[in-house]
């Protein structure tokens, strides 16, 4: 390490001792040993393991940096290091380490900063125990954790969409979808971060009873029981996923459909007259969330969930239009 100034290795040794002490964690909370408590869904390691990272960061980080490197900028690399490391050895998927982003930023400076204001003016020794303090909380508090088990919420998403055609053609729309092709859905941020496209619906019988597959890419399928079927007005079935067809690399297992910790249960369509010749299609789901942080977690769920209804209603609306102008045009003829 003779390219690095003696002066700067300091900063170096800062950051991979933050590193390692994140790391540490990530891979004692992934084991057996805290799974059934929830593993990395843990508050102990979402908020207390990043903590660490910043106070530890801090701690190793020279007493002559500046204040904003010793807070901020130190904590700030560790963590951005820390993540780009899960992503390139597969430790955890894209749409996890998202989630997680926010957490880890916030409170990797919430960690340094009270490492600061606890050791303020006191001897290297104090300072050692307060860091050992930080480092260890984590795993001391875990299994107090672990004692409680995670709650349960059911968050409803709605999307709107008004639709230049009447009732009759929209409710033909949306018993059956026709295969939709990716450039039918335009771009999204929910593509990005490895969530698959909606690709069709079926239907095996019209009424209370039939059952629609609704296919996703990569294998993901849905299959959605008629329970409430009004024609032209309302639409509604639950909603189970076929893990038969998932494969189990398509979904990080903290976001897999299904798993333990989230779940969408069930969908409904709604047809609402809005003047001659013209819907609004109300499409709303309801998904069941199980996590520490469902508050949070149920903002990035609510995000991808509205996305998805959205750019279906989308096709939909543009598939509707399409066969009211051509049914026009026809009579005309």
């Amino acid at each position: 390490m003779a390219f690095i100034k003696r002066h700067n290795l300091h900063y170096v040794i800062a950051v991979v001792a933050g590193l390692l002490a994140a790391l540490l964690g990530r891979f004692v909370f992934a084991t057996s040993s805290f799974n059934d408590a929830g593993g990395l869904l843990m508050l102990c390691f979402l908020l207390l393991v990043p903590m660490a990272l910043g106070a530890v960061t801090t701690h190793f980080t020279p007493v002559t940096a500046s204040k904003s490197w010793r807070t901020v900028w130190g904590p700030f690399v560790t963590v951005v290091l820390f993540l780009f490391m899960a992503l390139v050895f597969h430790l955890e998927g894209m749409i996890c380490v998202l989630i997680i982003s926010p957490l880890f930023l916030i409170t990797s400076y919430i960690g340094s900063v009270l490492y600061l204001l606890f050791t303020d003016d006191k001897p290297n020794k104090d300072k050692t125990y307060t860091v050992a303090v930080f480092a260890l909380l984590p795993f001391l508090l875990a299994p107090l954790e672990g004692q409680f088990a995670a709650p349960t919420t059911l968050r409803r998403v709605e999307n709107t969409v008004l639709i230049q055609a009447p009732a009759s053609v929209v409710w033909q729309q949306i018993i059956r979808v026709p295969p939709i092709q990716a450039q039918d859905l335009g771009s999204s941020l929910v593509d990005r971060i490895g969530f698959p496209r909606p690709v069709e619906a079926t239907l095996t019988h019209e009424g209370v009873g039939g059952v629609r597959h609704a296919t996703f890419e990569r294998g993901v399928e849905f299959i959605e029981t008629v329970d409430v079927w009004e024609p032209q007005q309302r639409l509604s079935f639950s909603i189970v996923p076929n893990t038969a067809t998932i494969p189990p690399t398509t979904f990080d297992e903290h976001v897999t459909v299904g798993g333990r910790f989230f779940d969408v249960l069930r969908g409904t369509y709604e047809l609402v007259p809005a003047g001659p010749g013209r819907t609004r299609l109300v499409l709303y789901s309801q998904q069941r969330l199980s996590t520490r942080i469902n508050p949070y977690a149920g903002l990035w769920t609510d995000y991808v969930m509205s996305e998805i209804q959205r750019r279906i209603l989308d096709v939909i609306r543009r598939r509707c239009e399409a066969d009211a102008s051509k049914a026009v045009a026809t009579s005309r003829n």
